[in-house]
């Protein structure tokens, strides 16, 4: 992987992250681009990248990520609930990111998350599920957008979010819609539901970007440190960067568009990108325009 086509995909990646367009599913496209050979280490390079720019939430949100409850419990909380109500915040990423960590885990193990994402595969997937998607979001403000500002996150509210953020391990579908969807299913508003899907995106990314790593060194395609050339190493530095500083800029403006336009937008753009895709590979030509 050159220096141009790191830059290249980290810029797709922080733009794309909090969008709800697949960020893994424009970098796969990209990579098609850019005539990137596919490895162990190019996948591990998608997926980490992405904690490069969720970090950016971290940053952002300061404040708001690193808070605890300091008001007094209820009268009669046990001990155990003297410590969730001090910890709230944290408790509640912890009950999202059970179900995706246990489904991601099983999925992650069978295989299919690396056979969606190797380019002959995910050439095909990502533009039907950015199609599929995108025919969603056109009616999905219509259908959940009856949040109220009163609603907040709970412990059931969060476990839903959870469960429905396993859906985007399938590439094209976007962590950020099903997370989204999912708190505006529960009756959050949509901004309240975006910044929700920001911070459990931490942990949930954290989380895949360790396992990636582990996959490196003891997964079936295991490369030892063979991987860890200085060229892979500063790639991948590089990456993470440029993909930290994009989505800095790209999360701000998404927030405030989505609680004016909700989802429309993003729907039809998803169907421009996904259909032209499908029509260019269906009448026989390649995707690869650099090599």
């Amino acid at each position: 992987m050159t220096l141009i086509q790191t830059v290249i995909i980290a810029i797709v990646e922080g733009l794309t992250e909090f969008l709800p367009v697949s960020s893994t599913g424009h970098m796969l496209i990209a990579e098609n681009l850019l005539g990137v050979q596919n490895s162990a280490f190019v996948r591990a390079f998608t997926v980490i990248i992405q904690f490069g720019a969720i970090l950016s939430v971290v940053v952002l949100y300061w404040k708001r990520f690193f808070r605890l409850d300091n008001t007094p419990a209820p009268a009669g909380s046990s001990k155990w609930q003297k410590i969730k109500h001090r910890w709230y915040f944290y408790w509640l990423l912890i009950v999202a990111f059970i179900p995706t960590g246990v489904v991601g885990l099983i999925v992650k193990k069978s295989g299919m998350i690396d056979f969606m994402l190797t380019p002959e595969n995910a050439i095909w997937i990502v533009p039907i599920m950015l199609v599929i998607g995108g025919i969603f979001m056109l009616f999905c403000d219509r259908i959940f957008n009856k949040g109220k500002e009163d609603n907040k996150v709970t412990e059931k509210r969060a476990f839903w979010i959870g469960l429905i953020q396993c859906i985007s391990m399938i590439p094209g579908t976007s962590r950020s819609m099903m997370t989204i969807v999912g708190g505006m299913c529960q009756k959050l508003t949509r901004r309240r539901a975006a910044e929700f899907s920001f911070f459990l995106a931490v942990p949930t990314m954290a989380a895949a970007t360790g396992m990636d790593l582990l996959e490196l060194f003891i997964g079936d395609e295991a490369v030892g440190t063979a991987w860890a050339t200085s060229e892979n190493i500063t790639m991948l530095l590089i990456g993470s960067v440029v993909a930290f500083i994009v989505a800095l800029f790209a999360m701000k403006w998404f927030v405030n568009f989505l609680s004016k336009y909700g989802f429309k937008w993003f729907g039809v753009y998803r169907i421009i990108v996904g259909g032209f895709i499908l029509v260019w590979m269906l009448t026989g030509h390649s995707m690869v325009m650099f090599d």
